[in-house]
């Protein structure tokens, strides 16, 4: 079991190493880690790979939001029904259903801030258990999945000192 975190570890830091760099950093056989990472796949615990992207890096429009959920439940309905519902929208990225002030926290991905408006009140605020949204757009991304940007010298405001 060992084995297994130590390899998700190095995975989730660089998905794209070789099976040989895999083994000689765990200290197994490449056929052992190739093995554990089909067993991983296979039981759901490895559920596929992704790149890391800085948005800002590319002349695309590209936004991201984060948007509380509240709902409200009744006999019929239970969270994994209204999660399954929403987790089937492309624009949808992330979905959890969390503890504190709102139930779900949804990450959604779009061409603009109005691409992404709509989606949420033409989409989502409508689902009947919804009855609460609020939409916080990122403007700005210094980590992700563990990986920290580059700083960025486009802040064209002047330095004050004390």
């Amino acid at each position: 079991m060992e084995s297994k975190r130590e390899l998700l570890e190095l995975l989730l830091s660089n998905a794209r190493e070789s099976t040989a760099d895999l083994a000689r950093q765990t200290g197994l056989s490449e056929s052992e880690v190739e093995s554990l990472i089909t067993e991983l796949e296979s039981e759901g615990a490895v559920r596929g790979y992704q790149a890391v992207v800085d948005w800002h890096n590319i002349d695309d429009q590209h936004v991201q939001a984060e948007v509380e959920l509240n709902v409200e439940l009744d006999r019929e309905t239970g969270y994994e029904e209204i999660a399954r519902r929403i987790a089937k929208f492309p624009k949808v990225v992330s979905l959890r259903l969390i503890s504190g002030d709102y139930d779900f926290a949804v990450d959604i991905e779009g061409e603009s801030m109005h691409d992404v408006s709509n989606f949420v009140s033409e989409q989502i605020a409508p689902i009947p258990e919804v009855t609460q949204t609020v939409t916080h757009f990122v403007m700005e991304t210094y980590k992700e999945r563990g990986i920290e940007f580059e700083d960025r010298d486009d802040d064209d405001r002047l330095s004050v000192s004390p």
